[in-house]
């Protein structure tokens, strides 16, 4: 039986295989099974979800970043007033954090608020529902641990200013969960494009 994969959008990928143009193995993730597809994950690899659904097959490497300090970042980003617009992803010494694109559902309820439909309560949240599936996010803050041993980070953020979109330092750096209570507070605001 070939390896399944269900991402948070509700769609089964498959675990495939493949040759690349040098002869060397490769796998992939595919919405239908390939013939040979491996009925395991590799040993030193393990599945890996980003934050806009897209599946792969990555190595398993020990975690830069601690769970404790993850869990930091998460619980100050809980306290954001629009919370489950953002979401976190680990990559390999960075804790980044990406913006919903698009419409939320009060934007959607200030459009179409008059629309009896959009009064019923399950209407609302079987809305709600299918926006965070189909969301898209785009990466906007980001900790970079600079110092191990000391456990410090620098932050950057996303820069929108003419065609020079990069990160960009924003001068801030030092213990994460400092850094987070700072910093977090200020996305979707004004604030936060005057940090540079």
């Amino acid at each position: 039986m070939p390896v399944t994969y269900t991402n948070r959008k509700g769609h089964i990928y498959y675990l495939c295989q493949g040759m690349t143009k040098t002869g060397k193995l490769r796998y992939y993730f595919a919405r239908e099974p390939k013939e040979g597809s491996p009925d395991q994950i590799p040993d030193g690899y393990r599945i890996s979800e980003s934050v806009n659904g897209v599946v792969s097959l990555v190595k398993d490497r020990p975690q830069l970043i601690s769970p404790q300090e993850v869990a930091n970042v998460e619980a100050v980003l809980a306290r954001h007033p629009k919370s489950r617009d953002y979401r976190i992803a680990l990559k390999n010494n960075q804790i980044v954090i990406y913006e919903r694109l698009g419409p939320d559902m009060e934007t959607l309820s200030a459009i179409f608020g008059n629309i009896s439909a959009l009064q019923s309560d399950t209407v609302k949240m079987r809305l709600q529902e299918q926006l965070d599936k189909m969301a898209r996010f785009s990466p906007i803050l980001r900790f970079i641990l600079v110092d191990p041993k000391e456990r410090k980070f620098n932050s950057e953020r996303w820069s929108y200013l003419g065609n020079v979109e990069d990160w960009i330092d924003i001068g801030e750096s030092g213990k994460l969960e400092k850094l987070a209570r700072r910093l977090i507070p200020k996305l979707g605001t004004d604030d936060f494009f005057e940090l540079f």
